[in-house]
């Protein structure tokens, strides 16, 4: 069992940045796969990046990719969204997860994670 907790949104106007951050709790934290989802008002949640257990691989989504980096510090127990060239698109509340199970480097399926954290609300104005 593990517990997320994001941290870091807020409102920002287009062309800005943010970091998002994600702590753990528990001692295993660099066994988890780690991942960001977001989810827009009127939309379904959707992927936006994933990293291994120990930072050598991400994937990100097309429509952050050049914009977004994830990051993570296993000593803290902490995975981290750099968000930059933020657009009004990018509004949504953007959640960590963990798959409870995987043998995969990384993972982009949500369907595959376990544990979520609360969220946390990013705000572009144009």
């Amino acid at each position: 069992q593990v517990q997320l907790v994001e941290s870091g949104g807020g409102p920002v106007q287009a062309g800005g940045s943010l970091r998002l951050s994600c702590t753990a709790s528990g001692r295993t934290f660099s066994s988890y796969v780690m991942g960001w989802f977001r989810q827009a008002p009127g939309k379904e949640r959707e992927f936006v990046s994933t990293i291994s257990r120990f930072g050598a691989s991400t994937v990100y989504a097309d429509s952050v990719k050049g914009r977004f980096t994830i990051s993570r510090d296993n000593a803290k127990n902490t995975v981290y969204l750099q968000m930059n060239s933020l657009k009004p698109e990018d509004t949504a509340a953007y959640y960590c997860a963990a798959p409870r199970i995987t043998t995969a480097q990384t993972v982009e399926d949500m369907g595959a994670y376990n544990y979520w954290g609360q969220g946390t609300q990013v705000t572009v104005s144009s």
